[in-house]
C-alpha cells in the first residue's frame, strides 16, 4: 500500500488543476490537427516548477525523487497527453540520461534549458532495419580533431521535427554490438541533419515522427554524452523512461475507467441505468483491478527508483503489465460505450489509439519478457545464436 505525503497530495492536486483548466479543453483540437505543445507552455510548465522535477536543482530543476515527477505527468496525460510529452522528455526522457552519465560541464550546458522549458530533448535509436534489434544500429560516427562526425540515418524518433535537440545513438567503430556504440548530442539546425515528411501515425498525434538523415553532420567532441563501449549504460535509461511510459499508459487506463464509469451511471437500457447489469459490472470490476495493480507496479518501481534511477526488473515488470492492460482497458471502455464508444465526440478512440503507441514504444512487452526472464533468472540470453 502506497500512502502519498502531503507534500506529494499538494504538488498532485495543483498538477491536476492546471492541467485541467488549461489542457484539457485543448486535447481533441491538438489530437485533431496533430499539434505539438507550444514553447510557450513548457516555459509555462517551467515556472510553475513542474517540468523538470527530478532534475537536480543546481541545473534548474525541483531535485525531487521520480515518483513524484511520475505524479505530475499522469495529471496532464489524463487531461492531454501532449500536455504532458515535455514532462515525460524532461523527467523521464534523455535529459536523464545526460543527468545521470553525462560531465558536469555537459549537466551544466544542457540541463538548465531543459528544465526553463527552452528546450526538448529526443532520442533517437531505431533505423529502418533496427528497432528492438537496437545494436544493430548503423549511423556512424567518426572523431575529426575537435569534431564529431555523423553519418547515416534514424526512424521512428518520438518528437523528431519539433525537438531542438536530439540525443542520437551512434556506431564509433565497427565492433560488433553494442561494445561499438555510443551517444552524441546533436542541436536540430545543425548542418547536415535533415528531416523527412512528418509521419501520420493511428495515435500519438502531434508528438512529432519523421525519418532522420545525418549528412556529414559535425558537432564538439564535448558533445559525446556516451562513449564507445557504454551502450550498456541505455539500459539504465531506458529504465526511468518505461516509467514514464508506464505513467503514460496508466494516465490513459484511469481516464478510460473514469469515464466509463460515469457512463454507464447515465446511459439508460431496458428501463435503466447499463451498470445494472451484470455484465456491464463485470467489465468494470475487471478495468478497476487492472488500472489499480498497474499502479502498484509503477508506483513500487518509482518509491524504489528515489531519485536515481529504477530496478530494471521492477521497471520492465511495470511496463509489460500497463503496455498491455492500457489496451484491454480501453478496448473494455470502447464496448462498454457501445457506439459512442467508437465516435470521436467521446475521445475514447484516442485513448486506444495511443493506447496501442505507448506498447511499442521503448520497447515492445516482447522485448519486456526477455529482459525479465534475464533479469529474473541473473542471465543473458543471446538473441542471435
Amino acid at each position: 500500500m502506497f500512502e502519498l505525503t502531503d507534500e506529494q497530495q499538494e504538488l498532485r492536486a495543483l498538477a491536476r488543476q492546471i492541467a485541467q483548466d488549461k489542457y484539457a479543453p485543448l486535447a481533441r483540437q491538438w489530437d485533431a490537427e496533430r499539434t505539438p505543445m507550444p514553447v510557450e507552455d513548457r516555459k509555462y510548465l517551467a515556472k510553475q516548477g513542474l517540468l523538470a522535477l527530478p532534475l537536480p536543482e543546481e541545473y534548474g530543476g525541483g531535485g525531487r525523487p521520480l515518483l513524484d515527477a511520475l505524479l505530475v505527468q499522469e495529471e496532464f496525460a489524463k487531461a492531454n497527453p501532449l500536455s504532458a510529452w515535455p514532462i515525460f522528455e524532461a523527467s523521464a526522457g534523455p535529459a536523464r540520461v545526460i543527468h545521470l552519465f553525462g560531465t558536469e560541464e555537459q549537466k551544466q550546458r544542457f540541463l538548465p534549458p531543459v528544465a526553463a522549458g527552452e528546450v526538448t530533448i529526443a532520442i533517437c535509436i531505431s533505423e529502418a532495419d533496427a528497432g528492438s534489434a537496437a545494436t544493430d544500429a548503423k549511423t556512424k560516427a567518426r572523431i575529426d580533431g575537435d569534431e564529431v562526425v555523423i553519418n547515416g540515418s534514424k526512424r521512428w524518433c518520438s518528437g523528431a521535427g519539433h525537438a531542438e535537440q536530439y540525443l542520437v545513438y551512434v556506431r564509433f567503430s565497427d565492433v560488433l554490438g553494442g561494445r561499438g556504440m555510443g551517444a552524441v548530442l546533436v542541436d536540430k539546425d545543425t548542418p547536415g541533419l535533415t528531416f523527412g515528411p512528418q509521419e501520420e501515425l493511428m495515435g500519438h498525434r502531434g508528438v512529432g515522427s519523421a525519418d532522420m538523415t545525418f549528412e556529414d553532420v559535425r558537432v564538439p567532441v564535448e558533445n559525446i554524452i556516451i562513449p564507445e563501449g557504454g551502450f550498456n549504460k541505455l539500459f539504465t535509461a531506458f529504465s526511468v523512461e518505461r516509467l514514464g511510459n508506464s505513467t503514460a499508459c496508466l494516465a490513459i487506463a484511469q481516464t478510460a475507467l473514469d469515464r466509463t464509469a460515469k457512463y454507464v451511471q447515465e446511459r439508460q437500457q431496458f428501463g435503466k441505468d447499463i451498470v445494472e447489469f451484470q455484465m456491464v459490472q463485470a467489465g468494470l470490476a475487471d478495468m478497476v483491478v487492472q488500472v489499480e495493480a498497474g499502479r502498484l507496479l509503477v508506483w513500487r518501481a518509482a518509491a524504489n527508483a528515489g531519485t536515481g534511477a529504477p530496478d530494471t526488473l521492477e521497471a520492465s515488470v511495470a511496463k509489460c503489465y500497463v503496455n498491455e492492460m492500457v489496451k484491454r482497458v480501453t478496448d473494455i471502455a470502447i464496448q462498454l460505450h457501445g457506439g459512442y464508444g467508437y465516435a470521436a465526440e467521446y475521445e475514447i478512440e484516442r485513448l486506444h489509439r495511443d493506447a496501442v503507441g505507448w506498447a511499442i514504444a521503448g520497447g515492445t512487452p516482447a522485448i519486456q519478457r526477455t529482459r525479465i526472464a534475464s533479469e529474473y533468472l541473473g542471465r543473458r540470453f543471446d538473441q542471435r545464436g
